[in-house]
């Protein structure tokens, strides 16, 4: 009898830790469950409904860059001679157009030129009062061939000096330089000044091999980018570029990727890719900084959606599935990134569901209202 007893005392204090470890453990939180619903003819027109379909995965890389001028749209003004600057008609940034003055430099090579010109141009008119000379004399007998031949080669060499110092002084600016060693520098083309390296009082030595001006027509530019080692496989050429400033935090540039290094920056470890973009209004300027996304396609497929169909609530993302008008369901979906607008589903959708895409909220809001 005091067997029985114990064991059923037994039975009861073990069903009573059951009941209470029940009640201790917490309860899971239920998914939202769909109400049935139905669009009404109004709402019908508010509301659009888009259908899952299979596409190639897309994947963005963002990257930082730089605005660069257009190599082949770029002159360089380098110095024709030496001497020293008297004065810049142009400041960093000035538009200038084919022609216009840029600097006035006094320069001792010039008005050598000019001097070694005149005494030339003596020669030449000496060498051929001698060789008219020495031919009216060899025409009546007087002198041989031999000294008419002579004189003749005296002038030509007279000649070729003469057009040697013409050439050079063409080479050192033509018709831009006059005989106290004036020389004007002036524009080979029309654009913007992007690079200026001397100012007023400035001497230009012969070995320097540095330009006096940049000057860019701007139609054009380029963005350099920076790619780390970790991504250099993201990026080929012919990929599409979205560029973005500071100064016009709303405007996308679209270009693609024209070039790419095939050696790393050996200070930062970057590649460097480069992006051509068309300037027409002229709003990039070179030095300027961007943001660059690299969008690419990858080989893997998945369920796509417009992004703005997902809904996130309670750290977890939802789709209303359209099945007629008073078909609407709610149904969990695994969203496994979301690039340019377009989300790719994982689980939850597949290829032909259709789904709200517009004023959805609204129906998410009917379907999961207590």
């Amino acid at each position: 009898m005091i067997d029985i007893i114990m064991k059923r005392e037994t039975f009861l204090i073990g069903l009573f830790g059951v009941v209470l470890l029940a009640s201790c453990t917490p309860k899971k939180p239920d998914a939202p469950e769909s109400k049935q619903v139905c669009i009404s003819d109004s709402l019908q027109k508010m509301v659009t409904i888009d259908t899952a379909k299979t596409s190639t995965m897309k994947d963005e890389l963002t990257l930082s860059g730089v605005v660069s001028s257009d190599d082949n749209n770029v002159v360089k003004v380098f110095p024709f001679s030496s001497g020293q600057v008297i004065e810049v008609k142009v400041s960093l940034g000035d538009k200038v157009t084919k022609g216009q003055t840029l600097a006035v430099m006094r320069s001792a090579d010039v008005a050598g030129n000019y001097t070694d010109l005149s005494s030339t141009q003596s020669d030449v008119a000496v060498a051929k009062r001698q060789l008219d000379q020495a031919e009216s004399l060899y025409k009546n007998g007087i002198s041989s061939e031999r000294d008419y031949t002579e004189a003749k080669e005296n002038y030509n060499k007279a000649v070729a000096a003469n057009r040697k110092v013409k050439q050079q002084l063409s080479i050192n600016g033509g018709g831009n330089t006059s005989e106290n060693g004036t020389l004007v520098i002036k524009a080979p083309q029309s654009g913007y000044v992007v690079e200026k390296n001397i100012t007023s009082g400035s001497f230009i030595r012969q070995d320097n091999s540095g330009s006096m001006f940049t000057i860019s027509n701007m139609k054009d530019v380029w963005i350099w980018a920076n790619v780390f080692e970790s991504d250099i496989s993201k990026v080929k050429t012919g990929y599409t570029a979205k560029v973005t400033t500071l100064a016009y935090p709303g405007k996308v540039f679209t270009g693609k990727v024209n070039e790419i290094s095939s050696v790393l920056d050996p200070d930062n470890k970057v590649m460097k890719i480069k992006i051509a973009l068309p300037n027409p209004d002229m709003l990039l300027k070179p030095e300027m900084f961007t943001n660059v996304v690299i969008t690419n396609n990858e080989n893997r497929q998945a369920v796509s959606v417009p992004a703005k169909a997902v809904i996130f609530d309670s750290s977890k993302n939802y789709v209303v599935v359209y099945n007629s008008k008073c078909n609407l369901k709610v149904r969990e979906v695994s969203v496994i990134k979301t690039v340019d607008d377009i989300s790719y589903i994982s689980s939850g959708l597949n290829p032909g569901d259709r789904v709200v895409s517009k004023n959805q909220l609204l129906l998410y809001d009917s379907l999961t209202s207590e």
